[in-house]
């Protein structure tokens, strides 16, 4: 054979083989070794390795908490109270040096909890009951000062926007258990978006079809569930039997379209929404004791409450990731730090606590893995805000961040940061390192979960090979 015609037939045989498989990574991306079907597919997917938890509860707290004021306490913090920082002033937040005030004490009052002795202050008395069921860790850092960078890290492991998230990156690897319900939930805070709006949930370069697919935050949570008029069920099988032979005639006429796979899926799983979300979405199903385990019907904890148990019946029916947020970024305590954040627990405190025990209480939580934090925490330093210094600012040195079941070590507190909460000083865990061992949790390689693009393989860690914490794993 000669050479041309050697290169003419490369569609034959292995070499042919071979050549279609990289055009496929090119044109579809790839999913690593767990074998990714089509990339609008949501059916679930085996991971790399057993999972120690099936579905995640994100509880997202936007605008940083202050770690020494809930969960890491300072003594000397009490000591230079008033005073100026001992060490180098450069060193402390983002703000301008002239803005930087004294040393500012622990705004409350610590103790130990259950037997394992874990530190939390007086405005979480609820969450403090649960003490031997959280793996809190001190020593969380990440790379950035500013709210919608910060923001970005610990949702995509990027500080700029275009990333796919890590509910984004869990359901793409994972597919859902639940095919009538969307894999990856976001519950909204009624009085607004988070900081970053939409971009918290994004699925980036993903396919659309990962996106977090946000419910109403009051009323109904999904519009148009209930059909507008009655039919027997075998005109409307047969009648969505004839949409999908028509959508798929339709998607093959048009290839490669990621948009067009997604708008598909998301109107065949509309369809299928109105067949069981109703009933997994109605809160009125649960008993009086349930609801007032989460604090709803009381005017503080009424609304975080109602999502909390909202995600508990959602992750119950298989959705893979739920994600709750608070409106824009009331952590975020420039000034008046100690009346923000005992207002803050006051909201979220109960709903929490509640959470975690009625997971407990039906056998969900080994299975299912409760995040708790922000994107960064506060510095051990007042900042001048109004003329008057009585907040912290950011601190992208150390914060703190706690999970629950999922197979972490309940009862642990991990870490160590200096004496007054600034820096970390002992095992540090980077937002890639927290990503990496979320995803090992729930079986999934952070090495080997990846998404082809442009030559590249894409991946919620990036190119710097982070750890996973297995110091924290059970």
């Amino acid at each position: 054979m000669k050479r041309r015609d050697f290169f003419a037939r490369t569609s034959d045989g292995l070499l042919g083989a071979a050549f279609a498989h990289l055009f496929t990574d090119d044109l579809f991306g790839a999913g690593g070794s767990h074998g990714m079907g089509p990339p609008y597919n949501l059916q679930p997917k085996n991971g790399h390795h057993p999972a120690r938890a099936n579905t995640v509860i994100q509880l997202f707290m936007n605008g940083g908490p202050s770690q020494m004021d809930l969960f890491d306490p300072k003594p000397l913090l009490r000591k230079y109270d008033g005073q100026p920082f001992p060490g180098d002033i450069e060193e402390i937040g983002n703000s301008n040096p002239t803005d930087i005030g004294v040393v500012m004490g622990g705004q409350y009052e610590f103790q130990r909890h259950g037997e394992s002795g874990m530190w939390m202050a007086d405005p979480l008395p609820h969450l403090s009951k649960m003490a031997d069921d959280i793996c809190l860790v001190n020593s969380m850092w990440t790379d950035h000062p500013n709210h919608d960078n910060a923001l970005y890290k610990i949702h995509s492991g990027r500080l700029f926007m275009g990333y796919p998230t890590l509910g984004a990156w869990s359901v793409y690897g994972l597919g859902s258990e639940n095919q009538n319900l969307p894999a990856y939930v976001v519950l909204n805070d009624p009085l607004g978006l988070p900081k970053n709006g939409t971009r918290n949930w994004t699925s980036g370069f993903l396919p659309p079809t990962f996106q977090g697919t946000p419910f109403r935050p009051t009323g109904s949570p999904i519009l148009n569930l209930k059909p507008q008029f009655d039919e027997p069920d075998e005109v409307t099988e047969t009648a969505r039997g004839l949409l999908r032979q028509l959508d798929e005639i339709h998607r093959k006429e048009r290839p490669h379209q990621s948009a067009l796979d997604a708008r598909i899926e998301s109107y065949s799983l509309a369809a299928r929404m109105q067949l069981s979300a109703g009933e997994a979405l109605d809160l009125n199903r649960e008993s009086e004791s349930t609801k007032e385990l989460y604090g709803i019907g009381e005017k503080g904890t009424d609304s975080y409450g109602r999502r909390c148990l909202l995600a508990r019946r959602l992750v119950e029916r298989g959705v893979r990731f739920v994600q709750i947020f608070l409106e824009e970024q009331p952590w975020d305590s420039h000034a008046d730090l100690g009346d923000n954040h005992r207002a803050i627990c006051e909201r979220t405190d109960k709903p929490v606590a509640g959470l975690l025990r009625d997971l407990k209480q039906r056998g969900l939580l080994d299975s299912t893995l409760v995040i708790w934090g922000g994107e960064f925490g506060r510095t051990p330093t007042t900042q001048k805000v109004g003329g008057v210094y009585t907040g912290r600012d950011h601190n992208m040195q150390a914060f703190s961040t706690w999970m629950a079941g999922g197979g972490v070590k309940g009862g642990t507190t991990y870490g160590k940061t200096d004496d007054f909460g600034h820096s970390v000083v002992e095992d540090p865990v980077s937002v890639h390192d927290f990503h990496a061992t979320v995803l090992h949790l729930l079986g999934l390689n952070h090495q080997r979960l990846f998404y082809k693009r442009s030559g590249l393989e894409e991946k919620l860690v990036g190119f710097d090979p982070p750890r996973v914490v297995e110091e924290i794993i059970a």
